[in-house]
């Protein structure tokens, strides 16, 4: 017997980062779309787990500057927490470059960068943790408990970014109210250093974080079309079979029928 996820090799998903070597001192990452933990199912298994990025860092060596862009919609707020502190760990010098987008944990982990490049164009997505949980009354209280002090480990992030520009209660209230920043408020706040020309990156966004924010400016929404809903049907589909793939196969090792 084995507990060993059966994931098909077609249904695993490429890592969120890219890692390489510029020159013997000097590395980039790429972090680019959701921020997924290794126990989504859509993500595969431990390929794309803050473990595995982990190991990737340790092999650039060391490096004394690391590139870091980012252009996300955010994710998982342990696998971002993980990642910022491994960055903030690391010796190198961190220039982080918002590309188009970092929204939500993706946020958080911009604040590692010793500096903080932003286009023109792009943008900084705040706002406090969020969470989707069923349970009786004592376990959505705990919930709710757990989300604030996982709200106070990013708070910490971005206080410690910026320092005597931005005030504790400042800070609770962007939170608060989902705020998007241009690359010249973020500037202001203390958020970013660095204001360069606009590029024509586009946002990379996950829909499955965006329908859960309220307040999407409406150039980073993009209209459905019927090809679109189709390639959903279709993920649905592949789902369900990858589901039932599951359960043959848990029958089969657990000797029973089909």
């Amino acid at each position: 017997m084995t507990n060993k996820k059966v994931v098909p090799m077609d249904q695993k998903s490429k890592k969120y980062w890219e890692m390489k070597k510029t020159s013997d001192n000097d590395a980039s990452i790429y972090i680019e779309g959701a921020i997924a933990s290794d126990d989504d199912w859509s993500r595969g298994q431990d390929d794309t787990s803050a473990a595995q990025f982990r190991d990737d860092l340790k092999e650039l060596g060391n490096v004394s500057t690391i590139d870091l862009h980012i252009n996300s919609g955010g994710g998982s707020v342990f696998e971002g927490i993980a990642i910022y502190n491994m960055l903030k760990q690391n010796p190198a010098k961190i220039n982080v470059h918002i590309d188009a987008l970092a929204a939500s944990i993706a946020s958080v982990i911009a604040m590692s960068g010793d500096t903080i490049f932003m286009p023109k164009n792009s943008m900084l997505m705040i706002h406090n943790p969020l969470t989707m949980v069923m349970g009786n009354a004592k376990e959505l209280r705990k919930q709710a408990d757990d989300l604030d002090q996982i709200a106070k480990a990013s708070r910490q992030s971005y206080l410690q970014k910026t320092g005597d520009k931005l005030d504790e209660a400042t800070l609770e209230t962007l939170l608060d109210e989902e705020t998007w920043l241009t690359a010249d408020e973020a500037v202001e706040y203390g958020l970013a250093d660095v204001v360069e020309e606009a590029n024509q990156v586009a946002a990379s966004v996950d829909k499955q974080y965006m329908q859960k924010y309220k307040h999407v400016p409406k150039q980073l929404i993009k209209k459905t079309t019927a090809k679109d809903e189709q390639k959903e049907r279709q993920e649905i589909m592949d789902h369900i079979q990858h589901l039932d793939e599951i359960e043959k196969q848990t029958n089969l090792i657990l000797g029973g029928t089909k």
